[in-house]
């Protein structure tokens, strides 16, 4: 929209071709109408409409995680925003129409803090996954007093249920509660660490999936 100080022509009230008038708060603008699309729903902005579906529903189950794993992202965005940019850009796979998410690759923390050593996760016992990892409290810039922040991603209900200030690193483990309605369904399993301030978070690790029970 283009401001006109002194009006054109007395000012321009209504459409000319493609040129809209108006007054505003006193202010005469003009804008232009934008051109219509001959074909809005070509094959490629289907798939791009797709693309971003997938991202989008699985960003929201896994939201108050990426809040925390993205924090130190989002510069002149929001933590999701910058989230979705990169799930979005690195982590779809799939062929048209069908695109998922690509796990493995989708980072849902992303920092300089130093990640997980040697995770493994057990959904033997039924309602509860436990999560499990090695002491790397005194490599790189690791400390003993970061905490574990562990995800569980249950695509079919499009939920996840996170602990964001888990177990410190040094303690090697960690039991999440999981609903009973969980019971036969796949989940995703990811896993990070947060400094003690909340100031560092490393990047995610894909642990896997696996039968709830």
């Amino acid at each position: 929209m283009g401001k006109i100080a002194q009006g054109i022509l007395g000012g321009l009230s209504g459409k000319v071709g493609n040129v809209i008038g108006g007054s505003w708060k006193g202010i005469d603008y003009i804008r232009i109408k934008p051109s219509s699309v001959a074909n809005p729903r070509t094959v490629g902005q289907v798939n791009q409409r797709t693309k971003f579906t997938a991202t989008l529903e699985f960003l929201q189950a896994v939201k108050p995680f990426i809040k925390l794993g993205y924090k130190g992202l989002a510069v002149k965005k929001t933590e999701f925003n910058a989230a979705m940019s990169y799930v979005l850009n690195n982590a779809i796979t799939g062929t048209e129409p069908n695109f998922v998410v690509d796990y493995p690759n989708a980072l849902v923390s992303r920092g300089g803090l130093s990640g997980v050593l040697n995770p493994t996760t057990d959904l033997a016992t039924a309602g509860e996954v436990t999560f499990g990892w090695d002491d790397n409290s005194a490599e790189g810039n690791a400390n003993a007093t970061d905490k574990a922040m562990l995800l569980v991603y249950n695509p079919s209900k499009k939920e996840s249920i996170s602990l964001l200030d888990g177990a410190d690193r040094t303690v090697g483990s960690q039991i999440i509660p999981i609903p009973t309605t969980y019971a036969g369904d796949t989940v995703e399993l990811f896993m990070a660490f947060i400094s003690a301030d909340g100031s560092q978070v490393s990047n995610s690790i894909y642990l896997g999936s696996g039968t709830a029970n």
